[in-house]
């Protein structure tokens, strides 16, 4: 399934991501938890969320991207989980991997479609590693890879955004 455009209805979810899988917590708690993100952070889909680049970062922008898909953009919960599962991997690779002290997250919507990117000041490229069932580390970008429909790298004039987009069903 290189890049296809197949529903995501029947992708396995992964049960041993460190930390990324989400607690069900009660939708209530989590709108609250999303809205308080978005006052104090400020709203991706107007500017860059400027957020400091440790790991309880990655929690502050799984709330954001909850908040946003969920509540502003009012599409489905099993859309907000998975760009919320694919938020929490760039995140991770950002702060694990580029020694920057902030990263960007912006949200944009366009018709049919969604997209998230992540910028970082380090113009080191991610890459997609070969996954084998038993690993337990480094399944992000293939992570990323099944449940986007698109994504990709773009090297700016300081760092890079990695983004992905996913197709919105027309309901």
């Amino acid at each position: 399934m290189m890049g296809g455009m197949a529903g995501l209805e029947n992708v396995e979810q992964p049960r041993r991501l460190g930390g990324a899988v989400t607690v069900r917590r009660t939708p209530a708690v989590e709108d609250d938890q999303a809205l308080q993100a978005l006052e104090l952070y400020g709203d991706p889909t107007e500017a860059e969320v400027r957020l400091a680049s440790l790991p309880e970062s990655a929690a502050v922008a799984r709330r954001i991207t909850h908040g946003v898909v969920l509540r502003q953009w009012s599409l489905s919960p099993d859309l907000a989980e998975h760009a919320v599962l694919l938020v929490s991997e760039l995140v991770g690779n950002a702060v694990r991997h580029t020694g920057a002290r902030v990263f960007g997250l912006r949200m944009l919507r366009r018709r049919g479609w969604i997209r998230i990117e992540v910028r970082d000041p380090s113009r080191g490229l991610p890459c997609l590693m070969p996954v084998q069932a038993t690993d337990v580390s480094g399944r992000g970008l293939f992570l990323v890879d099944k449940l986007a429909d698109r994504w990709g790298v773009d090297l700016l004039p300081r760092g890079k955004s990695t983004w992905f987009e996913m197709r919105l069903q027309d309901r």
